[in-house]
């Protein structure tokens, strides 16, 4: 069972012994009892905001380590593109490193030249998943029905523009709630998260501290957050700036980039 099922099926039961020892007479003080609900309450969030808690949905963050005399592997991901400005020179990057990577997509942004670059990107060798239709930064709160209604459209879009399905699924921001897992598991969707988080999604990250954090994660079995576009096309991402001394960096550690699809055996 994951930690934060663990975590979160404990402080449940925590809670409730609290409410049965009221009832039987024995009620606790105020202020342990805000503490509690706070306490409980974190831990609900908690499970929302970090997909690696797995609390609420079995999200896979990472692959399992080589054996044997495989090639211990990497999984390069790029999330809210494409970007008409900024895709093209990534993939051009990857190509000149010969590193296939994963995009997480957008759906709304896969018209025109989007369409176009996603295409190219398949063609030559890399792996698109799904990252929602229209990136609502508050997915997480939305109804089941909006849920379902925003996968499907983006997973037809999808399938249009590429001429195959997608299983794969990272939801936006990386949050997780039992809606979304059900959804998930309803449309045959394999759940995405990382284990490298770069923060260079943001206005305002810094390049030496985005490189300093994909390099310092960049072992086998990783799964390294990225960005190929601003959610909004606002800013420039330090994805491309950064693509060089990765591709150094996996070369000197003998690492081999491949698609999420590779490293976990998924069709």
């Amino acid at each position: 069972m994951r930690v934060g099922r663990q975590i979160l099926y404990a402080s449940t039961i925590a809670g409730v012994g609290l409410g049965v020892r009221s009832a039987l007479g024995n009620p606790m003080p105020l202020s342990v009892i805000a503490a509690s609900s706070a306490v409980f309450f974190g831990v609900v969030v908690a499970g929302v905001l970090e997909p690696r808690l797995g609390m609420y949905a079995d999200v896979v963050c990472r692959g399992e380590p080589a054996t044997g005399e495989e090639v211990p592997r990497v999984a390069l991901t790029f999330d809210d593109g494409p970007s008409v400005e900024h895709t093209p020179r990534i993939l051009d990057l990857l190509d000149e490193a010969g590193l296939r990577a994963t995009f997480f997509v957008l759906g709304r942004k896969l018209t025109g030249e989007g369409a176009r670059i996603v295409r190219d990107a398949t063609s030559r060798g890399h792996q698109i998943g799904c990252h929602s239709f229209a990136h609502h930064r508050l997915f997480s709160l939305r109804s089941e029905a909006y849920v379902r209604d925003d996968l499907v459209r983006a997973l037809a879009t999808i399938e249009e523009v590429t001429g195959a399905k997608t299983t794969i699924f990272r939801p936006p921001i990386g949050h997780t709630n039992p809606t979304i897992a059900r959804v998930a598991d309803e449309l045959g969707l394999t759940l995405v998260g990382f284990s490298v988080r770069c923060r260079d999604g943001m206005r305002g990250a810094r390049e030496d501290d985005v490189r300093d954090r994909a390099t310092r994660g960049l072992r086998d079995g990783a799964i390294v957050l990225l960005h190929d576009a601003a959610e909004r096309d606002d800013f420039t991402p330090i994805a491309p700036r950064i693509l060089p001394a990765l591709a150094l960096t996996l070369q000197e550690r003998q690492l081999e980039a491949v698609t999420v699809g590779e490293m976990l055996g998924l069709a």
